[in-house]
């Protein structure tokens, strides 16, 4: 995630501006997931590890980290976009020139042959600040996890819109990946129905996971507002800057993809003590929390799947 955020409590599911009244849904206790859950940890343990030195753009890390998401596309059956996964592309920022590479890779859907959502989660990070590595565990090796889980279920279960699972790079420099990829679309943008974003998604103290975007679209409010909750995750719709809270709408990838007037839904945690600190590591993450909201995701993805986008 890109931007400091501070955030205030929302009630459940939904929020107007006149109505402040905290409704908490029961949480239901997930019997089956539909990935593989020690996959899941695995990816995020591995990206999030001092081998990949923080993932920033550019670097042995970052190259690391493209070789590691290239290698799980492949064994998890996801065709690349292109002749390959890769899209690169190069940006300056301030007096630095950065080489960046975006990883796209295609699920084709079995019944909307026209249609594609996008469903992205960036992979770069902050790297090493002198000398210490910021490992960016919840910020996004998370997300990426669970591009991963996507994939898997995918295998046995298709979806009926084409989908394109897309780790952007230089978010964290300023969502220079997605930017990139709207100005360069390998697929007609208006072809795109949607974009599904991950970024922060395994640790909430108050178990609340975000989703934002939902004020463009009837069809995504409709779909989230009536969303029953699971495991351990409130799924909430709010700072769409429709209150005093903090407005995410432009806060990571899917502002690339707003600015195109693409309907979105951006899903993230708030902000915690570890947040671009080098203390974000595997081993501060709520495992339990990831996985129930991996397990959100996807059945959010699946509901919608079923729905003229």
């Amino acid at each position: 995630m890109a931007l400091t955020v501070s955030v205030i409590a929302l009630s459940c599911q939904s929020q107007t501006r006149d109505q402040q009244i905290t409704t908490v849904q029961e949480l239901k206790p997930i019997a089956n997931y539909g990935f593989t859950i020690d996959s899941v940890l695995k990816h995020v343990k591995t990206l999030s590890s001092a081998a990949f030195e923080g993932r920033r753009t550019g670097t042995p890390g970052a190259l690391k980290a493209k070789q590691y998401i290239i290698e799980t596309f492949d064994v998890l059956d996801v065709k690349p976009l292109l002749e390959d996964f890769e899209q690169p592309f190069t940006f300056t920022t301030g007096s630095k020139t950065y080489n960046a590479v975006n990883l796209l890779g295609l699920i084709e859907g079995t019944q909307y042959h026209d249609k594609y959502v996008v469903i992205s989660a960036h992979y770069d990070h902050e790297g090493i600040k002198n000398g210490t590595i910021y490992n960016g565990a919840d910020d996004n090796a998370s997300g990426v996890g669970a591009l991963f889980a996507f994939a898997e279920y995918f295998k046995t279960n298709p979806p009926q819109h084409n989908v394109i699972l897309a780790a952007f790079d230089g978010e964290e420099l300023g969502l220079k990946g997605a930017y990139y990829y709207v100005d360069n679309p390998i697929i007609e943008l208006n072809n795109i129905v949607l974009n599904l974003n991950f970024d922060m998604i395994s640790r909430s103290d108050s178990h609340e996971l975000f989703a934002v975007g939902t004020r463009y679209s009837e069809v995504l409010k409709e779909t989230v507002e009536s969303f029953e909750n699971l495991g351990k995750v409130n799924l909430v719709i709010g700072h769409e800057g429709l209150d005093s809270t903090d407005n995410w709408t432009n806060s990571s990838d899917q502002a690339a993809f707003h600015n195109k007037g693409i309907p979105f839904i951006y899903f993230g945690v708030p902000d915690h003590k570890d947040y671009h600190e080098p203390t974000d590591v595997y081993e501060n993450i709520d495992q339990q929390f990831l996985l129930d909201a991996v397990q959100t995701l996807l059945t959010v993805f699946t509901q919608l799947d079923t729905k003229q986008l």
